[in-house]
């Protein structure tokens, strides 16, 4: 008996476990498998062959997915019997808006006006702009919202005040015309320091470029850019400073840093550029030379790109003579330009200074009124054990193209002289003329020295201090800007230069200095 007991519960034992494996096994390959697919607010059912992806099921049910469209699990995912798969519909919608640009109000204080007093000089405008968003929507609701494209379609005009600063210095009358940059803008003087108006009101001029033509008809500058300063620093235009209503022009020039000037005898601009970059100092000099006309056409190349020497990457400038000479300084030489062969000529190779910084110094440089000797600042050596790089002398001297000759004119005046001459004058001798330069109040730091105005006459001799005065602060370092004649009664030459931010006018005979602003706001000026 107990042997048929155990017989029959192991039979019984043996069913049991074959029916469980027959209830769990896996679908076989071409039998049908169930799954439910949620998308577009419903949920079905549908039958597919078990092995069958995700983009099988979809295929099978008839629905259509989108580029964008994303499902839970994925496409290529193997489904079981009973998985559900969700499907989320993804739509890219691009949409363009015309959004109103709010004009701003500048406030500018000028003594022309009585303290206090207010006028409005320029009506402000609304400007607008073409913005596109791509919008991101998931089963019908906005996920995100991003804007793609800018095209500013009109710029804003400020609306520009001036406001009365205080009662106005004597009037002076001064030959041909004062153009200066104040609060961003050009303004101009004409035949009195009096007679003052503004030329552009954009509020955005950077002031590295501000230059008068030779006739004082025209104003090159540069604008700060409206894109990104990795993209592009500013712009080059042109005004005419005698329309009533000057309408600036933008001359198919950017980035330039360090030069651009007009070219003698021509109705054209020559500049250099720089490359943007997103590290110190901002860019990458590109050394070269171009030509636009006022006239029209593109810009013409004038000299190729180069690495522009030791510490080329900071930038090179020039200086064109009376007679349409052009020379070439940069932080290890000076020389001419080949203007027909777009070439370099060195003429003196100078130490260049180790700055231990983001910044480089060029060589200031000017050409004599006659335009036959260039002036220039040269790199002085050092006692040991101070290296000739890391030297703190810096002395003025003179090459003649007549005799030849080089001569060190004076000794330490700074890194930042800047001399200058003024008009040539006809005597016995043939023509004369005297030279402005900047001395460094403290010869050895003349990086952060204040300075001094000196004037000498072309050979170096009859130097003397012209402004200001020893027992006040020294000016900042400028290049300095010489009348174009001088006045009846006059002593000398006027210099124009700047001092606390406000406009002087210096006399190089009498040394009488004049105030001729007092708002505080100049940062560039020039004089034709």
């Amino acid at each position: 008996m107990p042997r048929i007991f155990l017989r029959l519960r192991l039979i019984l034992l043996l069913f049991v476990f074959a029916s469980l494996t027959v209830s769990c096994r896996s679908p076989q390959i071409g039998e049908e498998i169930t799954v439910s697919i949620a998308t577009d607010g419903t949920t079905r059912e549908v039958s597919v062959t078990a092995g069958s992806t995700v983009t099988q099921a979809f295929q099978t049910a008839g629905i259509a997915l989108g580029k964008l469209d994303r499902t839970e699990p994925p496409l290529y995912t193997v489904l079981n019997n009973g998985d559900t798969v969700k499907l989320t519909r993804v739509e890219e919608i691009f949409e363009t808006e015309q959004i109103i640009i709010p004009f701003e109000r500048q406030i500018v204080r000028t003594e022309t006006l009585p303290e206090g007093e207010t006028r409005l000089v320029q009506a402000g405008a609304n400007g607008q702009e073409e913005v596109t968003y791509r919008k991101i929507i998931e089963d019908s609701v906005e996920i995100s919202k991003s804007p793609v494209k800018t095209v500013v379609l009109n710029d804003a005009l400020p609306e520009i005040v001036m406001v009365g600063a205080q009662s106005s210095f004597t009037p002076l009358n001064i030959p041909g015309t004062i153009a200066y940059l104040a609060g961003g803008n050009a303004w101009i003087m004409e035949n009195s320091t009096a007679n003052r108006r503004i030329i552009v009101s954009t509020g955005d001029l950077d002031g590295r470029i501000f230059k008068l033509s030779p006739n004082g008809e025209y104003l090159i500058f540069t604008r700060k850019s409206k894109k990104p300063a990795s993209e592009e620093i500013n712009t080059l235009w042109a005004v005419r400073t005698k329309n009533l209503e000057p309408k600036p022009v933008w001359l198919q020039a950017y980035n330039v840093i360090h030069f651009a000037e007009w070219i003698p005898g021509t109705n054209s601009v020559a500049y250099s550029t720089v490359e943007p970059r997103s590290t110190a100092p901002g860019w990458q000099a590109n050394n070269d030379l171009y030509r636009v006309s006022l006239t029209g056409g593109s810009p013409r190349k004038m000299l190729e790109a180069n690495s522009g020497g030791v510490y080329g990457w900071w930038g090179m400038s020039f200086s064109y003579s009376a007679d349409g000479r052009l020379a070439y300084s940069r932080p290890d030489g000076i020389g001419l330009v080949d203007q027909d062969g777009g070439y370099l000529k060195p003429l003196l190779n100078i130490t260049p200074l180790n700055t231990h910084s983001d910044w480089a110094w060029i060589p200031p440089i000017t050409w004599g009124a006659d335009g036959k000797t260039l002036y220039y600042v040269t790199h002085a050596p050092a006692p040991a054990p101070i290296t000739s790089e890391e030297s703190p002398f810096f002395d003025l001297s003179a090459t003649s193209f007549s005799s030849e000759a080089t001569v060190s004119m004076v000794n330490s005046t700074g890194m930042f002289s800047y001399p200058t001459t003024s008009t040539a004058k006809w005597d016995g001798r043939g023509k004369n003329y005297q030279i402005a330069y900047l001395q460094s109040i403290f010869i050895e730091q003349s990086e952060t020295s204040r300075y001094r105005l000196m004037v000498m006459d072309r050979d170096g001799s009859n130097s003397k201090a012209l402004f200001p005065p020893t027992d006040a602060s020294g000016i900042e370092p400028q290049t300095l800007v010489w009348s174009p004649e001088p006045l009846e009664g006059q002593a000398g030459d006027f210099i124009a230069v700047i001092y606390q931010s406000n406009l002087w006018l210096v006399d190089s005979g009498s040394s009488q200095a004049y105030q001729v602003t007092g708002d505080g706001l100049i940062s560039a000026i020039d004089w034709k």
